[in-house]
């Protein structure tokens, strides 16, 4: 049922993005949430070829995407913005105490734990494949993303979430797997590539990152012109 919210919600998007970053900018982590919890939104769209502009760097001081802001209330950093969102929904955050403290335990898995290590793979794979440095650094980072997805994958073994139930945990767990699309590394693990697709076939998901890429279509078939 959607929640009911007296103040407008405000996220900043990119307008457009290279294809490679397109359905894992960070900003779909907080479209999802708000999905799921039922919280309508609206965007400030930053072009992501140009400077920000220097106001923004008051909301984010290191002016990525997405803020938020919400009446009195400006955040950044997509953790720390879904789990405020989770705060206001039992579909991201269960009320027994003792659940939600282990889907916070989860959220921060998710951005400690496991994305600092699949970032750099990606960071190396997108944009320094050809650096000598690089293709000395990539086995042992493509070692330690494999030990993690193994102990991930031990954990999830046959269960359909993290935990009992879908929570704001496998919302940002699934949003770090997603960085893994241009490699196989995930399908190496059967039980987490289905626990990826199963989150992602939630409606909530699909209206999210409808939601982002409509932006970069629209950018595209108006460069065409």
């Amino acid at each position: 049922m959607p929640v009911n919210t007296q103040a407008e919600i405000e996220i900043s998007a990119f307008s457009w993005v290279p294809d490679f970053a397109q359905g894992v900018v960070r900003d779909l982590r907080v479209r999802w949430a708000l999905e799921e919890a039922g919280l309508p939104y609206r965007e400030r769209l930053l072009d992501a070829k140009t400077a920000r502009p220097q106001d923004y760097f008051r909301e984010q001081p290191f002016g990525q995407v997405p803020i938020y802001n919400e009446g009195d209330i400006h955040m950044f950093e997509s953790g720390a913005i879904v789990l405020h969102i989770a705060e206001r929904s039992e579909v991201l955050m269960p009320r027994d105490p003792a659940e939600r403290a282990r889907t916070a335990c989860w959220v921060t898995a998710a951005l400690n734990s496991i994305e600092p290590m699949i970032a750099e793979l990606a960071g190396i794979d997108i944009f320094n494949a050809g650096a000598e440095w690089a293709r000395a650094r990539r086995p042992q980072v493509e070692r330690d993303v494999r030990e993690r997805l193994g102990r991930l994958s031990s954990w999830l073994g046959e269960r359909d979430y993290l935990e009992d139930r879908f929570t704001a945990g496998d919302l940002m767990m699934t949003t770090v797997l997603r960085i893994l699309r241009h490699t196989d590394l995930v399908a190496e693990h059967p039980n987490l590539a289905r626990y990826q697709a199963r989150c992602e076939a939630r409606p909530a998901f699909q209206r999210a990152l409808e939601a982002q890429l409509s932006h970069f279509r629209k950018h595209e078939l108006a460069e065409a012109v």
